[in-house]
């Protein structure tokens, strides 16, 4: 049973926002016997106002499908940010959910565990999130081949880093679900945290996950521009050139290290924006980026 206290000085409103929200989906665990390893946060969940979850140490999918009669058959899995310090579940999980499954696409929000300085832990819980919906894949009308990743700022790192460092699943595997492929079949990034290099990374997210004096080898190992290959998934990205949190070149070097693989993508800045702005306010053009992605999932022929 996941603990958890609501901090908010409107209790009884974010308390039946939390419990309707929950009640909208199929919330399953993502380790049925336990984690293979602890991020050693012992403290309750909270919850504050904006369904910001803070001390998660349990992780979960929470599964949103689209209506049958219009089902693409492609999945999203949704890494929502906060510098791996809180995750946004709401704003950049369960929101963008319900748009996915406007297009006939299953949307499929991780709660992800908290790194808490143990770096291995995030991306362990994104490729196992990986490896379920693929061994779920018949039971929710998922196509194999249509299952992608995206993520916002810190949660756009670990998209990124499930997208770089990937297997094709341990045949020997005892659990049938390690057997599965965690490679993803396409990324949607938005204002993503990519480097952990000190020149352009998000100071507060390479803190919270590799600690405070990282060795060179793991600051390398979690600089995603530095780890694209010829197998990297086709790529999507946006962002804002104003964004003070995360600098654009987060994406720019992304984009020309998929473009050197020779790794389909596409990348829009928007000249204003800031960092998370989700939807986009309206009237803004950066909230038109919602269907320039929807074009582009068009043209990857995962849309009908």
């Amino acid at each position: 049973m996941i603990k958890f206290t609501v901090v908010t000085t409107h209790f009884l409103i974010i308390t039946f926002l939390s419990v309707t929200l929950l009640a909208q989906q199929t919330e399953i665990s993502l380790w049925q016997d336990g984690p293979p390893y602890s991020n050693e946060i012992s403290e309750a969940e909270i919850i504050s106002e904006g369904y910001r979850i803070q001390n998660i140490s349990e992780a979960t999918l929470s599964v949103f499908l689209p209506e049958k009669d219009i089902s693409t058959n492609t999945a999203v899995i949704i890494c929502p940010g906060g510098g791996y310090r809180i995750e946004c579940f709401d704003k950049e999980g369960i929101k963008f959910a319900k748009w996915l499954n406007t297009l006939g696409i299953a949307g499929i929000v991780l709660k992800y565990r908290l790194p808490n300085k143990h770096s291995q832990i995030p991306l362990m819980d994104a490729q196992r999130a990986i490896r379920i919906v693929r061994f779920k894949a018949k039971e929710w009308d998922i196509d194999l081949t249509k299952i992608g990743i995206m993520g916002f700022s810190a949660g756009g790192h670990l998209a990124s880093t499930a997208g770089t460092h990937f297997d094709y699943g341990n045949k020997n595997a005892k659990d049938p679900i390690e057997r599965i492929s965690c490679r993803p079949d396409f990324m949607i990034l938005v204002y993503p945290v990519v480097t952990m290099k000190e020149d352009f990374t998000h100071r507060g997210s390479r803190r919270n996950l590799l600690g405070d004096n990282p060795k060179y080898e793991l600051v390398k190992k979690f600089s995603n521009e530095l780890n694209v290959s010829k197998d990297t998934p086709p790529t999507f990205l946006i962002l804002s050139d104003d964004d003070k949190s995360v600098p654009a070149e987060n994406s720019i070097n992304f984009y020309l290290s998929l473009r050197k693989h020779k790794i389909p993508s596409e990348i829009h800045i928007f000249k204003r924006g800031g960092h998370g702005f989700g939807f986009g306010d309206k009237g803004m053009p950066v909230s038109e980026w919602t269907k320039l992605c929807e074009r582009w999932l068009m043209e990857q022929e995962l849309l009908k």
